[in-house]
């Protein structure tokens, strides 16, 4: 009889822990496990990556009430006299209005949010809250599943997470996965007395689908010029992906009268902010904010320079696929680079500032020597990571 397995996350919108779980229910035995998938919001990027052999869940008939505009959402709880359901969707609102840190207010927010999930009705040999925060405390207070597992794609002490609101609810795990070893000691050292519960398990990247898809054409609407230095970067537009750092260093290399123009895959709440930065440093034609591309690999290929300028990572999805690409990488020195980038051997890792990341952006122009050894070193280095889905299936 196949295990029955659920993964809980909020939506497939472009994100490396959304593009994570594509990549690993992509690898499942589907011979031995039968997948559901719970999706606060049945929407994002990555939805029609899916294997069919997924099963989707149909998104809770109160939730989706929750979830509208305040003004719908009161009227409708307060039209069927679900008076309890009207106060926390109010009190949602007011949690997410009042505390200015999206990250806490998820955290808080939680105990009005959850009011709108019934207990699944199916049981579940184990289930997987694939994102931290609201999809953890979902399947810990509304799945019964005979093994729970949390999953963090961060370096928790980075993250402005309140370790005090999680610490019960990883109590009641059974195992908390991460993705990297510097992740791992994170958690050891915010949650010492669980960390025998802790486990590393590697995102899982195919060169072989990497590759396969990298060669297909870029849209219509897009070309790279070939008379200037091509640089990306895959990210969501927030603060803690450092894109403001980048538009500020893009703007050092054009004083100094390099010739670039920087594209940036992906979308988030910063991108106004972002917007009003580029025209004020009169970089619109050097700094383009392209958008979400389901397809990211022809844009990463077609590419001179990958950079990844955060401030904080787990580990990086999008540097691996980089990697895989062969592409000169610059990282900024956020804790866990080191677990993917080897300073001057298959990338650089420069300081968390404009005036570092266009340094390191300089050495790769200027000097064709390290670029062809950066590339050399990643073309020998062994970069899938597909055998990862044996340790969840050691878990499971």
């Amino acid at each position: 009889m196949k295990k029955k397995i659920l993964f809980v996350i909020p939506s497939l919108a472009a994100g490396g822990g959304e593009k994570s779980l594509v990549n690993l229910i992509s690898q499942i035995d589907y011979d031995l496990y039968e997948v559901d998938l719970l999706l606060f919001s049945r929407k994002g990027v990555f939805l029609n990556a899916v294997p069919e052999a997924v099963n989707i869940l149909e998104v809770p008939h109160l939730h989706r009430i929750f979830v509208s505009k305040l003004r719908t959402s009161l009227k409708d709880f307060l039209t069927s006299r679900q008076i309890a359901l009207a106060y926390s969707r109010f009190m949602f609102t007011l949690m997410n209005r009042v505390i200015k840190n999206t990250t806490l207010s998820e955290q808080y927010a939680w105990k009005y949010q959850k009011r709108s999930f019934d207990t699944l009705e199916k049981e579940y040999d184990a289930a997987i809250g694939f994102l931290e925060k609201s999809s953890i405390y979902f399947v810990v207070d509304k799945v019964i599943s005979k093994k729970k597992i949390g999953w963090i794609h961060t370096n928790y002490s980075d993250s402005g997470m309140d370790s005090h609101f999680d610490q019960p609810y990883f109590k009641q795990l059974d195992q908390l996965v991460t993705v990297s070893e510097e992740c791992a000691k994170s958690l050891q050292d915010n949650f010492e007395p669980l960390k025998n519960k802790i486990k590393v398990i590697y995102n899982i990247v195919s060169p072989k689908i990497i590759k396969h898809q990298s060669n297909r054409e870029l849209d219509s609407n897009f070309t790279y010029d070939m008379n200037v230095t091509n640089i990306i970067t895959v990210a969501r537009l927030s603060s803690e992906k450092g894109i403001d750092l980048a538009i500020k260093a893009c703007g050092k290399l054009v004083e100094q009268g390099y010739k670039v123009k920087w594209y940036v895959l992906g979308d988030g709440s910063e991108r106004e902010n972002l917007e009003k930065l580029i025209k004020n440093c009169g970089l619109k034609e050097h700094f383009i904010l392209v958008g979400v591309k389901e397809n990211p690999y022809p844009y990463i290929k077609g590419a001179d320079i990958y950079v990844q300028p955060s401030r904080y990572e787990g580990k990086s999805i999008a540097i691996d696929e980089a990697k895989i690409l062969h592409k000169p990488i610059v990282v900024t020195n956020y804790d866990t680079a080191k677990d993917q980038i080897t300073n001057g051997v298959n990338g650089l890792i420069v300081e968390m500032t404009e005036w570092g990341i266009a340094g390191g952006i300089e050495k790769c122009i200027n000097d064709s020597s390290l670029r062809e050894a950066l590339i050399s070193s990643l073309s020998i280095e062994k970069l899938g990571t597909e055998e990862e889905i044996n340790k969840l299936y050691e878990i499971f």
